[in-house]
């Protein structure tokens, strides 16, 4: 880091950890506050799609991030991507309908694809993969401070003021690090003729798009044999095989298929993928057991899930500092999918009365095992390919775990809403009408019968996905296995060697 100045490095490193910090906070902050939104707005069919609209369209355009940002230059891009975040927190803040705000968290997510995987990217650029290991142990600490300011700031805002303001708080921190960045950060201009992937990045939108839209409305919004359904399906099926010839034939394309035959990128991706897949579809309803079934205030859900991100806060900063020291990584991702599993296990035993001393340590045990995870994952991709490539690489890591995580959302949201009609369909009194708004306050002011009902059918209905997030977990574990440790290299920047991946 010879090249940058100490000072200017500290003060670039502080304005990308506040767009981490804003790109994160807002994929929490809405944890405790869906129920009121949902109540406010529309009815509980809609809840997944609050965070799925925001997590498919920041999983489509990260690869375009990506590869804009190596073409030219992440600076720009990164501004880019922030403004067109704030553009969406203020129009989700001002959304009248649920169509509204699922369009406008869409809007959100398009800036949000671009904010976390180009702050990856200059980091990869600015710090050797020997000492950047201790940085992205900040950036976990980032993401876990982020998960527990995001409920806690939910729950204040819906107590206190309104729900539209956990988007209006984005405004000025989203401000804030667009100032730093336009006066700290400079990078050199090259002039360079480039051929952007247009038809990659349409095909690979399409894709994702029809993948994530038919696992969350099949069987739920519309049957598995309906038109609609089969019709998303086999747009999916022509459209991926379409976007990996476009690929192979590109000159410049957004997601170079070479980078597969990198053993570590594959492998991590992979579990990237699992391990979004398993966290965003579980995590999204502990916030809802905690305030439908354990009766608690959107403020007090928050709060409890606090050890959560605590315990990724320690170990993503131990990993880090750990993976520097040591210049070996793959004993944590191994380590990390085992207490994940365990910790899907234990919140899979939740009940009514179970007591939130309980919750509050699967929190924790859940939270240690993604901070042992996430940024390891990272770490091992940008090590493995060309400096060049570190965009498009970050871009492909953040891609898979987000894929991972918006087919997770979709997928759990279809168990838990069946489920919960079923378990409803059972338990409710005859002659008790479902509340048009189901809400925790509308739930509280039910008859005792009917409120009892609603607390063990909520309950019952969340068995089945932390479960099936288990199984999910299992599975990259499984994966982990063929992850190689790579020597961590000790040079930063395009000239660094390529290591054999």
């Amino acid at each position: 880091m010879t090249e940058h100045p100490q000072a200017r490095f500290r003060l670039i490193f502080t304005a990308l950890l506040l767009v981490l910090l804003l790109a994160s906070l807002d994929q929490t902050i809405v944890s405790t506050a869906l129920p009121t939104i949902v109540g406010d707005l529309g009815g509980l069919q809609h809840l997944s799609w609050v965070v799925t609209a925001y997590l498919l369209a920041s999983t489509i355009v990260t690869p375009l991030y990506g590869k804009l940002g190596d073409l030219y230059g992440r600076k720009t891009v990164l501004q880019t991507a922030i403004v067109i975040f704030l553009v969406g927190s203020a129009l989700c803040g001002a959304a009248q309908s649920m169509f509204q705000l699922i369009a406008f968290r869409a809007l959100q997510g398009l800036g949000a694809g671009g904010l976390i995987v180009v702050t990856l990217a200059v980091v990869g650029d600015l710090v050797p993969p020997r000492n950047r290991a201790r940085y992205q142990g900040y950036f976990g600490g980032v993401f876990g401070v982020s998960t527990v300011i995001g409920p806690l700031l939910g729950g204040f805002f819906v107590d206190n003021l309104s729900w539209r303001w956990i988007f209006y708080v984005n405004i000025p921190i989203g401000a804030a690090a667009l100032v730093v960045i336009g006066v700290a950060f400079h990078q050199p201009r090259t002039r360079v003729r480039h051929s952007l992937d247009i038809a990659g990045a349409a095909l690979l939108a399409v894709s994702l798009s029809s993948i994530v839209l038919f696992t969350s409305l099949g069987g739920t919004t519309w049957g598995w044999g309906s038109t609609k359904i089969v019709a998303l399906i086999v747009i999916s099926l022509v459209s991926l095989p379409a976007f990996v010839y476009v690929e192979s034939k590109a000159k410049e394309p957004i997601l170079p298929l070479s980078l597969f035959r990198n053993r570590t990128f594959t492998v991590a991706n992979t579990v990237g993928f699992i391990v979004g897949f398993a966290l965003f579809g579980a995590v999204t309803y502990l916030p809802l057991y905690l305030q439908v079934t354990k009766g608690a205030t959107p403020t007090r859900s928050g709060l409890q899930l606090t050890p959560l991100m605590v315990g990724l806060l320690i170990a993503s900063i131990t990993s880090g500092r750990l993976i520097s020291k040591f210049g070996r990584y793959r004993m944590f991702p191994i380590i990390g999918t085992v207490v994940i599993t365990a910790a899907m296990i234990l919140l899979a035993q939740l009940q009514v009365g179970t007591s939130l001393w309980i919750a509050t340590l699967d929190s924790l045990v859940l939270g240690v095992g993604l901070g042992l995870v996430m940024q390891v994952l990272i770490l091992a991709v940008q090590n493995s390919v060309d400096p060049s490539m570190m965009g498009v690489a970050t871009s492909g890591a953040t891609l898979f775990r987000q894929i991972g995580g918006s087919i997770g959302v979709a997928v759990m949201g279809s168990i838990f809403a069946n489920r919960v009609r079923t378990e409803l369909a059972s338990r409710l009194p005859h002659g008790v009408a479902v509340p048009k708004t189901i809400t925790p306050s509308a739930i509280k002011q039910l008859p005792a019968v009917a409120h009892d009902a609603f607390q063990q059918s909520f309950a019952a209905a969340l068995h089945p996905v932390f479960w099936a997030a288990a199984g999910i977990s299992v599975l990259a574990f499984a994966a982990t296995w063929f992850l190689r440790d790579v020597p961590l290299r000790e040079t930063a920047g395009v000239a660094a060697a390529q290591p054999k991946g």
